[in-house]
């Protein structure tokens, strides 16, 4: 999807990190002591959580908000990964598509749906609120708003936290594209694989 092979500015190695930065993640990351460790079978660190260790004060600040998007929805998790996977279609990152396939597939999204993902709410797979999810993803993409029925239909499946949360993901999950379109961060080799 993305025209850059070469990275802009590459995740930061855990050995550069200091002492406040590992702090932040393990007081953030339920996982972070697995990637800290040092053991030898320690698993490689997310390229995204080595961006995010550039900038200490920034990283514990997105990763307690989004934080709330992944361990703590009010939206059903299928849902939020369709529209994180619209959001990484529609604005070519690799990284994101990489990582929220992985996410949705343990979920239990089928490999057909997350190809229609790429051809949008008009492809057959989808049920009328998904489509609806789709067609809202798109609409804030495409015009920074929801039309008028897709928020009606939208409505009549999710209550007011959950209509604002839909919204903040597309727009947290956009944000989080262009930035790691911008810094061009690959996709990490063993996600790629699993996907």
């Amino acid at each position: 999807m993305s025209d850059s092979a070469a990275p802009r500015l590459a995740p930061l190695p855990v050995r550069d990190w200091d002492t406040d930065t590992r702090a932040m993640f393990r007081g953030h990351l339920s996982s972070a002591e697995k990637y800290l460790s040092g053991a030898p079978d320690a698993p490689a660190m997310p390229g995204i959580l080595g961006i995010l260790a550039h900038h200490t004060a920034l990283a514990s600040a997105w990763l307690a908000y989004n934080g709330l998007l992944l361990e703590r929805p009010t939206v059903d998790p299928c849902d939020r990964e369709l529209v994180i996977l619209r959001v990484a279609w529609r604005s070519g990152s690799d990284y994101e598509w990489a990582q929220h396939v992985r996410i949705a597939t343990g979920l239990g999204v089928t490999p057909a749906q997350i190809d229609a993902v790429r051809h949008g709410p008009q492809a057959p797979v989808w049920s009328a609120v998904q489509r609806c999810l789709l067609a809202m993803t798109d609409q804030l993409l495409d015009r920074h708003r929801v039309d008028d029925a897709t928020w009606a239909q939208l409505a009549q499946h999710f209550d007011n936290r959950q209509l604002i949360e839909l919204l903040f993901i597309a727009g947290s999950y956009l944000c989080l594209a262009l930035v790691l379109n911008s810094v061009a961060l690959q996709p990490d080799p063993e996600r790629e694989e699993r996907s």
